[in-house]
């Protein structure tokens, strides 16, 4: 008998050669690649008993809140936090009395922000600050004085802001009224007076000559 012949070679073809797996990053370096430079965000100044700038304080708490809410988890977290700047002996008063709420109760009695916010206005901010705003802009003894122009000018919009005036001529009326007279002199001439309507551009007018140095200390 003779030997079968044998069966020839099949070649395989080759096995494809896998990349190595690549690891997941790792959640902390995932963080990190999401970072992004933030601005540091300055402290807020303690918070004293005087109503004119009960608003001013709690538009930097929203502020500070709004820039960086990842700082606080919770609303009970944001109201302990700008209880810490309460520290007048009016304003430690009221929030020590929210705390002894707690220790009597065993709850804290401001359950939001919200509620917070409200409380904190019903405490802290103007009654009347419209009608206030508009005796004070009303009144004749309402003028610049020795403030500088842009005092002045942040003050006036303020005001009128909270008496609601938004009558362009109207405006420009009562931020004339309360300039120094030098002032009131140099640009109602001819060829500077700016329109009657355009409060924007007696506001700029204003300070571009106080800019110059030509505003002397009031003539009132």
């Amino acid at each position: 008998m003779t030997n079968p012949a044998p069966a020839p070679t099949v070649a395989l073809p080759p096995i494809p050669v896998s990349p190595p797996p690549v690891r997941p990053p790792s959640l902390a370096l995932a963080a990190l690649s999401k970072q992004r430079a933030r601005p540091k965000l300055p402290s807020l100044p303690d918070f004293f008993r005087k109503q004119s700038s009960g608003r001013a304080f709690l538009n930097s708490c929203m502020l500070y809140l709004h820039l960086a809410p990842e700082q606080f988890i919770c609303d009970k977290e944001k109201i302990f936090w700008t209880l810490t700047f309460f520290k007048d002996g009016c304003t430690a008063k009221w929030s020590e009395n929210l705390f002894c709420q707690e220790a009597d109760t065993g709850i804290f009695p401001i359950r939001s922000w919200t509620n917070f916010e409200q409380q904190f206005q019903s405490q802290f901010f103007l009654v009347n600050a419209k009608a206030d705003a508009i005796n004070t802009l009303e009144g004749s003894l309402y003028y610049q004085g020795n403030q500088i122009v842009d005092d002045y000018l942040d003050s006036f919009l303020i005001l009128a802001s909270d008496a609601g005036y938004t009558d362009p001529q109207t405006l420009v009326v009562k931020f004339c009224h309360g300039l120094k007279l030098n002032v009131q002199s140099q640009i109602t001439m001819p060829f500077r007076r700016p329109a009657d309507t355009d409060p924007e551009a007696w506001y700029t007018a204003v300070q571009r000559i106080d800019c110059k140095g030509t505003t002397l200390r009031s003539l009132r």
